[in-house]
């Protein structure tokens, strides 16, 4: 009798546990949703953050927030993420930099970002384009960089968009591929990066989509780009693992909850976002802002992209000793 009553109350609590999971998922959201990005507005992950999100906030019935929280490479915006309540309504905007370099670079972070947050999805994939300065720069193409860059005393200096970012571990990771010599030059942001390479403080740079329209224009000179595959925007570019094979660097931009979140509840997330992904009109703003093409992966596939990126840009971080200040 006494083991009778042990398995009616265990099923009793699972029908329990399953209805109060159906009913969570059922009545979210029940007020606004706030995406914390790490950057400022008017940024590519900014821009991510408000054309994903306004139609999402239609299909959810409630309004999305984006709360732009900038500094220390995205630590900061995540550690905020990671103490909110863990109930959907307060999402991070997270990117390859933070969850696969940071950790590396950084001596102390605030948080375990593999503890403090479970995946919900990937949103973009996005490539760099290496330009250089067209008037002090010969070289019209990439092998002519390399060498041009292999014989320059002193050594070519070079801009990013600050210690640590993905433009800075591409150069470094170009450095020990090709076996040249460049001088890094951070900036605060890809805006100042270029302005300097387009007046000749610099003279290379890796830069986002939103180095196209100077490209376009003349203003720089593109000559590669660092993703395995051709970029769409610029087809007539080489990739530089056509002249380095297994050279790549992309850049991901995905949503990320709280540890603890109901399952059922990243779920219907995961759900609603892809549907906005696959609008038409979503994916050609992100394409023209620069801000990448969306990605429609698994989680199984985000889940070990993540894990992929922070074995392999630690290697990077380590064989070039590249180190930021806390």
């Amino acid at each position: 009798m006494t083991t009778r009553r042990t398995i009616l109350a265990a099923t009793a609590a699972a029908v329990l546990f399953v209805s109060a999971s159906a009913a969570n998922a059922q009545s979210f959201p029940n007020r606004p949703i706030r995406i914390i990005v790490s950057f400022p507005p008017g940024g590519a992950t900014d821009v991510i953050a408000r054309t994903v999100g306004a139609p999402l906030g239609q299909r959810l019935g409630q309004n999305v927030v984006v709360d732009n929280r900038p500094g220390s490479n995205g630590n900061i915006s995540a550690e905020l993420a990671a103490n909110a309540r863990p109930d959907g309504h307060t999402l991070l905007l997270g990117s390859d930099s933070l969850f696969g370099v940071n950790p590396h670079l950084y001596s102390r972070m605030p948080v375990d970002l593999r503890k403090a947050f479970v995946p919900v999805t990937n949103l973009v994939t996005n490539l760099l384009i290496l330009t250089v300065n067209p008037e002090r720069v010969p070289a019209k193409t990439f092998g002519e960089f390399i060498e041009f860059a292999r014989k320059a005393k002193p050594p070519l200096f070079y801009a990013s968009i600050g210690n640590g970012s993905q433009h800075h571990i591409a150069m470094e990771l170009l450095k020990r591929t090709a076996k040249i010599d460049l001088t890094h030059v951070p900036y605060k942001g890809g805006g100042p990066a270029a302005i300097a390479t387009v007046g000749g403080e610099t003279l290379a740079m890796f830069g986002g989509g939103s180095v196209v329209p100077l490209v376009r224009s003349g203003k720089l000179r593109a000559l590669a780009v660092s993703s395995a595959k051709r970029s769409p925007t610029l087809p007539e570019l080489p990739t530089i693992a056509e002249t380095y094979p297994g050279y790549s660097v992309t850049i991901w931009q995905g949503l990320f909850a709280p540890a603890g979140t109901p399952p059922e509840i990243v779920t219907k997330l995961r759900t609603e976002v892809h549907e906005v992904l696959k609008m038409p009109e979503v994916a050609q703003a992100l394409l023209n802002a620069g801000s990448g093409e969306p990605s429609l992966i698994s989680i199984e596939q985000f889940t070990a992209m993540i894990a992929d990126d922070y074995v392999r840009y630690g290697k990077v971080i380590k064989d070039t000793g590249i180190k930021v200040d806390n």
